[in-house]
């Protein structure tokens, strides 16, 4: 080993040896299970994929298939990872394995920052639900609750958690699937108490037809597409604390398709195939409520408001116990503030605490200063998952011939036809970054993105130099 590289984690407190890190392993099988599925299903497809079917029209299919076999090719190199080296640092873990620790501390405090931001956000989201509900109600004390709740569950023992992303992810899961189910009756003109005809191709083929606004349209549907599979990482991270993290994980990744293929890609087919790509009520509502309201279902509005509040809450609660779990493995790495690693009963205390106020704080500064920091934060993490993306490629290349040659029998999950679909996605993400470059709406965030990966990158590498410098 040089001494520029940083000692493989599991020699330390994290990877492969995930007992080591002391933390609770209070997640059952199901918690698992439903947290894999869960994760898949946020506000970003139930909210968010309306400005991608405006831009895109009924495209919006092809944009979402797209990213899904990027998504799905991201989780399965990420799934073959986790798999062989359970970590609660997931993809920080495995990107210190195979680049040395500046590329776990990037990876990782990138992540987190993108974590404790969406925690705000997710709360503001929320927050006007409710005042939607109570008139007159202060939004900032929806947050306080929200926040106090969550950080209470994350600051007790990870089953908590477990229990309530379980409940969480099946009312998510049975309203998509019971949307589906009443999108494909309509689809058919079998949608029981309705007199309306089947629709037919009338709504794909007609109205500027299939690419209304061409291919500049399908490349804004395909960016919007990415960044709504954020979240899919959490299971990676939640396995090092469940009770058989090997078998949890591999059985988390190898169903990823099909959720993917019917949640999403599922979705949009049934949204544009029922509705009119260019009804205002598709963004001004949402696409999944605009589709309820143009099949006459009663307090369609009201229903999936309730859903859509379940789908904020849960990924607040997610990204709280993702951004704490990431905080705590990159200090027992020696990569922060040593009172952020000090477990209690099993759980990182210190780190939720210090997540949580910085998500409080995301939200206060959205009511300070929303014209310049605000701004500021969100245009900083806009393509931070896409880097996260990139890291896990990038390990996984080197990683997988490692594990080859040291210990083949890890290999519970394997890359599909490796390395050439591993370089296919590494090209499929550069081809974001590129058409990201190209969208003045998105150019500025890949900017700030890439000058907080690059600063975190260089104060990585000092750090990793420092540390050679020492041990030498």
């Amino acid at each position: 080993m040089s001494r520029t590289t940083a000692p493989a984690p599991a020699d330390r407190k994290d990877g492969a040896t995930a007992p080591a890190e002391g933390l609770g392993h209070g997640l059952k099988q199901r918690h698992l299970s439903m947290i894999a599925l869960g994760g898949v299903i946020g506000a970003g497809l139930f909210v968010g994929s309306g400005a991608g079917i405006a831009a895109a029209g009924p495209s919006i299919v092809i944009a979402y298939a797209i990213s899904g076999v990027l998504v799905m090719l991201v989780m399965r190199m990420l799934g073959e990872m986790s798999a062989a080296n359970p970590a609660s640092g997931s993809f920080s873990v495995h990107a210190e394995r195979a680049f040395g620790s500046w590329a776990g501390f990037t990876s990782g405090w990138a992540f987190w920052f993108l974590l404790c931001v969406a925690v705000g956000l997710e709360g503001i989201g929320a927050a006007k639900i409710m005042t939607g509900w109570f008139p007159g109600s202060p939004e900032w004390a929806w947050v306080a609750l929200f926040m106090v709740v969550f950080t209470v569950t994350n600051l007790a023992a990870v089953k908590n958690f477990g229990e309530f992303e379980f409940w969480f992810a099946a009312l998510k899961v049975g309203a998509i699937v019971l949307f589906l189910g009443i999108g494909v009756l309509a689809i058919t003109g079998l949608l029981p108490g309705t007199d309306a005809p089947a629709p037919g191709t009338t709504n794909l083929t007609g109205d500027g037809g299939f690419f209304p606004h061409g291919s500049e349209g399908l490349i804004v549907g395909l960016l919007a597409s990415v960044f709504a599979y954020g979240g899919l990482e959490t299971v990676t991270i939640a396995a090092a604390e469940s009770e058989h993290p090997v078998q949890g994980v591999a059985k988390a990744v190898r169903t990823a398709m099909w959720r993917i293929a019917l949640f999403y890609i599922g979705s949009m087919a049934v949204i544009v195939t029922l509705v009119p790509w260019d009804d205002k009520a598709v963004v001004e509502k949402g696409p999944y409520v605009a589709t309820l309201d143009h099949l006459g279902i009663p307090a369609a509005g009201q229903i999936m408001n309730v859903v859509v509040l379940v789908a904020l809450l849960s990924a607040m609660n997610a990204n709280i116990y993702g951004a704490s779990r990431m905080a705590g493995s990159l200090v027992a790495r020696g990569q922060g503030p040593k009172a952020l690693g000090k477990l209690s009963s099993g759980v990182p205390r210190p780190a939720v605490l210090v997540s949580s106020v910085f998500g409080f704080a995301c939200v206060l500064l959205s009511y300070w200063r929303p014209d310049d920091i605000f701004i500021w934060l969100l245009n900083t993490i806009g393509a931070i998952i896409l880097v996260v993306w990139f890291f896990i490629a990038a390990s996984q290349l080197v990683l997988r011939r490692r594990t080859e040659r040291e210990a083949p029998e890890k290999l519970v999950v394997r890359m599909w036809a490796f390395p050439v679909l591993t370089w296919v996605a590494l090209a499929g993400m550069a081809a974001i970054f590129v058409l990201m470059a190209r969208e003045e709406g998105t150019r500025v965030q890949l900017y700030w993105t890439g000058g907080l990966t690059l600063l975190l990158a260089a104060v990585g590498f000092v750090r990793q130099k420092a540390a050679a410098g020492r041990a030498a």
